[in-house]
């Protein structure tokens, strides 16, 4: 998503802030800009498109100045321009910001600063908080962006500066990232740690509800009312993979805690609750074949596939899509049958999956369309497909895939709702319900990573063990597959998954003190269905440990151990069960000595058969 540089100090303050929006590049974006303060006057440049093209425009015309800030942004509110680009001018054009996020009231705040006389000059939701801060201000940047904020809602990272309070950068974040580099003599701001650190290894991160004010002398922190925050530097080694681990022992827990932001990023921009839409016109495939589409067929490998196989659910309760999820090596060999009223989407964390790849190109002429879902800008899976939707999960270091699981199905959720509108099988009710609920997980999310604890001192008690049982039925079978996967992946444990029902076709005969099984039973259409299947392993000395919803009291009655999620919309259940899934396979590992970012044997992306 949106991209934030900031730099107050003795360097060369243009170039500086074009190599730190360099750095930021992968987490997609359509515009980039940057706003410098010299001889009193504040100097923007804006353009559409990548930054190689506002490279070209500075060169031409070079902008001068002793600090400043820039951006990448990925349009959310308003088409992707020059004009709606950042930062953003308030009225008298002496005050910018730059912002990553979005403000869930700006159209109420719009409608009160308008009737004030303020001029709007773009369609972004961003350019609110800037005449808010010209409406505040007396002189006095901090106050005036302090009274901003105070009336935002939504998530947010906001940077601004003013050409009549000059040599100061103030910001603040609820929501995505932002992060404070401290130098001699110079001070800096950035989304991510890694566009800064070619310059200093202190840094201060900035937490929710939390703000900076940075000069070249260093940087101050509050909290939104003001009230001084004595904040810890953290002196970081050179090594930028210690770096970047951001304090986690691993990357792999490190992406394990920022699924929240990964499932909101991917959300972010995509939907209204006005006429519960979905707007994925970045797809680029024509509505009218989209329309047409009679079969749906997900292709990937991995972790994908079985992010695949649970939006094969939602294509078919939520479009009405009859929906095959194919194992992209398998696939390429078979005599495959396609026509023109089939969709394939190729589903590819790195874009260059080399059998996935092989499949969208033997797919690509006989389909109605290719659709790929993946991370990568630019990839060839992104180059080759009819249309791409990218989940903008950011940099995956652990080989063990989280976030991507997560994002990827964030992304299959709204194709499936944009399909069921399109072919008018989803009412608006139904579809704005399932928006919001969709806007709930990150946070749902939060407070299950809140309880890693729990699951820690599980783990505890089950490190020994060498086989695991994995159980879910419906919409959270393919959770089971993917909790096997990672245990399987990490820590070397034989683990295997089942769909409940099929227990006892033969798996039942597993079953002992020394089989562990976790079973996914969150109060939906099987729950009954689940109890029963627990009964039977209980009934052969199984011991049996259950994810399962907070307010379902008799559950611990039939288990040994419970791990709870909150209640959501049954279909959505996947995006909270597979957490504690993960952070049990990571505690496992870990307590058994694994590698767990660079298990044996596997690499972050296959790109050879």
């Amino acid at each position: 998503m949106c991209g934030i540089i900031g730099y107050v100090g003795p360097r060369d303050v243009v170039p500086l802030i074009v190599e730190g929006l360099k750095k930021l590049e992968y987490r997609g974006y359509d515009s980039a800009g940057v706003a410098v303060v010299g001889d009193g006057e504040i100097r923007i440049r804006r353009v559409q498109g990548k930054i190689s093209t506002l490279e070209e425009s500075l060169a031409r015309e070079p902008l001068r100045g002793a600090y400043g800030i820039g951006h990448t942004r990925w349009a959310t509110h308003g088409r992707p321009s020059e004009e709606n680009a950042h930062p953003h001018r308030d009225c008298t054009g002496r005050i910018v910001i730059v912002h990553n996020g979005i403000i869930e009231n700006y159209l109420a705040l719009k409608a009160e600063l308008k009737a004030e006389g303020h001029d709007f000059r773009t369609e972004t939701d961003t350019e609110v908080i800037v005449h808010l801060i010209e409406k505040h201000f007396r002189g006095d940047l901090e106050a005036a962006f302090r009274a901003a904020i105070g009336r935002l809602e939504g998530a947010f990272a906001v940077a601004a500066l003013a050409a009549d309070d000059p040599g100061r950068i103030v910001a603040a974040k609820t929501g995505p990232p932002a992060v404070v580099g401290l130098g001699e003599g110079e001070t800096f701001l950035s989304s991510d740690i890694n566009a800064i650190l070619a310059y200093t290894r202190r840094i201060v991160f900035l937490e929710d509800g939390e703000m900076a004010v940075l000069d070249g002398s260093g940087a101050r922190f509050t909290d939104f009312s003001g009230r001084p925050l004595d904040k810890k530097v953290e002196v970081l080694a050179w090594n930028p993979l210690m770096i970047e681990k951001r304090g986690f022992k691993h990357f792999m827990l490190k992406e394990i805690f920022e699924q929240p932001e990964v499932v909101r990023d991917t959300l972010t921009g995509r939907t209204s609750l006005d006429g519960g839409e979905v707007k994925l016109d970045e797809i680029a495939i024509p509505f009218e074949i989209l329309q047409g589409v009679r079969k749906a067929v997900i292709i990937a490998c991995g972790t994908s596939h079985h992010a695949g196989l649970v939006g094969k659910y939602w294509l078919e309760s939520l479009a009405r899509i009859p929906t095959d999820v194919e194992y992209a090596s398998e696939y390429r060999y078979r005599d495959f049958i396609l026509d023109k009223d089939t969709l394939v989407i190729v589903v590819s964390q790195s874009g260059e999956t080399a059998d996935t790849l092989a499949a969208l190109r033997a797919s690509k002429d006989r389909a109605a369309a290719v659709m790929a879902v993946t991370n990568a800008v630019s990839s060839s899976i992104a180059r080759e497909a009819h249309g791409v939707l990218y989940t903008h999960a950011g940099p995956e270091i652990g080989v063990a895939a989280t976030k991507t699981f997560t994002a990827q199905m964030a992304a299959l959720a709204l194709i499936a709702l944009h399909l069921g509108r399109l072919r008018g099988v989803l009412d608006r009710a139904t579809r704005i319900a399932l928006i919001e609920d969709l806007h709930r997980l990150p946070h749902q999310m939060e407070r299950v990573l809140a309880r890693s604890r729990d699951v820690e001192s599980l783990a505890a008690r089950f490190a020994g063990f060498s086989h695991f049982l994995f159980l879910g039925r419906w919409v959270n079978f393919p959770v089971a597959m993917e909790g096997a996967l990672k245990l399987k992946e990490i820590s070397y444990i034989h683990a295997e998954a089942y769909a409940g029902g099929e227990m006892k076709h033969g798996p039942i005969a597993l079953i002992d003190d020394q089989m562990p099984t976790l079973a996914i039973v969150p109060q939906d259409r099987v729950y009954d269905k689940m109890l029963s299947n627990i009964a039977e392993i209980k009934a052969r000395a199984g011991c049996v440990l259950a994810v399962a919803s907070e307010d379902d009291a008799g559950i611990a009655d039939h288990v040994d151990a419970v791990l709870r999620i909150p209640a959501v919309h049954p279909l959505l259940t996947p995006f909270l069960a597979v957490l504690p899934l993960q952070l049990f396979a990571y505690d496992i590992a870990a307590k058994r000595g694994a590698d767990v970012d660079q298990p044996r044997n596997l690499a972050k992306s296959v790109t050879v058969e």
